[in-house]
């Protein structure tokens, strides 16, 4: 079933509300997570020489960015919730754009690297193939995309106030390779668990 664009439009309006009116709590809840194994699975796939243009996708209240930033690297966010853009500013010191996921308008072949970490799965599927070509196209030749989302069975719909879409490995798999990417490697997180125990898939794509 596709769905209109004012449908589209208000989901996208519900679930970066939730982030507004719980910025504060999810900072809290999320800033001693330790994603260390996916920051290394980007920048180990980048083959340009550092200090790396990054675009921290959906960087929330800046945890990451300022990782990239103490690691040398020149990062810049993006964030639809403004209130988790201000305090991402306020937190890395680096510049955050404030946009829409589905309103995205990103400069040309500017990054080497593109952090996507538990975002993606926010964009309702029938809207994935654009965001993932204006990624594509936002990276520099050969630079390289990182994801991590939550896994699924390809079902989709809102859990509690956010919306969500919950793809497995070949589902995924089709609309990076749809998008012009080449698979580098995928994994699941957290490591070293059963893989009934980790709710995370992972993955590295390099554009083509």
């Amino acid at each position: 079933m596709t769905l209109p664009s004012d449908t589209l439009a208000h989901i996208t309006a519900l679930t970066l509300a939730h982030y507004e009116q719980h910025a504060d709590e999810f900072w809290q809840g999320t800033r001693a997570h330790d994603v260390s194994q996916n920051i290394a699975a980007l920048l180990d796939a980048i083959e340009a020489a550092p200090p790396l243009e990054l675009l921290d996708f959906g960087c929330g209240p800046g945890r990451d960015l300022k990782t990239f930033k103490e690691l040398g690297h020149r990062p810049t966010g993006l964030e639809g919730s403004a209130r988790l853009a201000a305090m991402a500013r306020s937190y890395s010191g680096c510049p955050v754009l404030e946009q829409n996921f589905l309103a995205l308008d990103l400069p040309e072949a500017r990054f080497d690297g593109v952090f996507a970490n538990a975002v993606l799965f926010h964009v309702p599927s029938q809207a994935l193939p654009g965001v993932l070509r204006q990624l594509h196209a936002t990276l520099k030749p050969g630079g390289v995309l990182f994801s991590s989302n939550p896994r699924g069975n390809n079902q989709e719909g809102w859990n509690g106030e956010r919306y969500g879409a919950f793809h497995d490995w070949p589902a995924w798999r089709d609309y990076l390779l749809a998008a012009g990417f080449a698979e580098l490697t995928h994994y699941y997180r957290p490591a070293g668990l059963p893989l009934e125990q980790q709710p995370w898939l992972a993955s590295v794509w390099r554009k083509r």
